[in-house]
């Protein structure tokens, strides 16, 4: 599932091609995504894209008729090609713009969604009440503790929950946990000021790390020149089944809110 990285090297990519430039057409080839693509979309015909912004998982590209709201799902991914290039299956969507090239939007699963907003797409229902960036300033040790305070839950089911920090998917909280030395069982009530400190520098580090590598290739996500991510390949704990890189012991997997942990019980306690 494409987390903050990919999102980000995605708007990064699209970016240069997109912002500035007049939409001619759009074409809406499969209706029934996650929630069904609005009528109202169709009214961004002729506006002109003023910028891409990414909030959460969430890429908002605002024109100057109105706001898109893009989300890419499980297997989500969005490629600029010419216009005259034919579609290839499960591309859904088609931004066609005036210098004859294309915004293509492939989803095998189904599971993305494109919105429409006429009015500040931050106040949207899906974004209004969503925790900080984790790269911002907003997300900091004192602020990460306070949060933890009286939580019995796990800490990385925590630091997972979009409306306590926005963007930490399941890769990322790995091994952001494994870098900070915490165990990801540890109850977020029992972490110290200071454990937070360690943990908010390893979030932000593992993310800056990763999107610097264009994000991490599981499955169907790939950038939007069609590359894959290379984070993958620095992964320490998560999908490894192998032995601890710093110890040396077996990494554990197990279940934590239907979702694969990966740790090691040496270094992290």
């Amino acid at each position: 599932m494409p987390e903050l990285p990919e999102v980000e090297t995605t708007r990064r990519g699209l970016q240069p091609h997109v912002v500035g430039r007049n939409i001619q057409s759009i074409d809406i080839r499969q209706p029934r995504l996650r929630w069904p693509v609005p009528g109202q979309i169709n009214n961004l015909v002729g506006a002109t894209v003023i910028s891409l912004q990414r909030r959460a998982k969430y890429l908002l590209m605002h024109t100057d008729k109105g706001h898109m709201i893009w989300h890419l799902g499980m297997s989500g991914s969005m490629r600029i090609l010419p216009q005259q290039q034919a579609s290839v299956a499960h591309e859904h969507i088609q931004i066609t713009f005036d210098n004859h090239t294309s915004l293509r939007y492939r989803d095998p699963r189904r599971f993305g969604a494109l919105l429409f907003c006429k009015n500040d797409p931050l106040q949207h229902e899906l974004l209004a009440r969503l925790g900080p960036e984790p790269l911002s300033e907003a997300f900091n040790a004192a602020y990460l503790h306070q949060r933890c305070q009286g939580r019995n839950s796990a800490i990385k089911t925590l630091i997972m929950d979009s409306h306590i920090v926005v963007g930490i998917g399941n890769i990322y909280a790995c091994e952001s946990l494994f870098l900070s030395a915490i165990n990801p069982k540890t109850r977020a009530g029992r972490i110290s000021k200071q454990r937070c400190q360690r943990l908010v520098q390893a979030i932000k580090e593992v993310l800056r790390q990763a999107i610097s590598q264009g994000g991490t290739t599981l499955q169907d996500f790939s950038q939007a020149d069609g590359k894959p991510g290379y984070f993958a390949q620095s992964l320490h704990v998560y999908g490894q089944q192998g032995s601890c890189s710093r110890c040396g012991s077996k990494i554990k997997r197990i279940t934590q809110g239907q979702r694969s942990t990966f740790y090691c019980s040496t270094c992290q306690h």
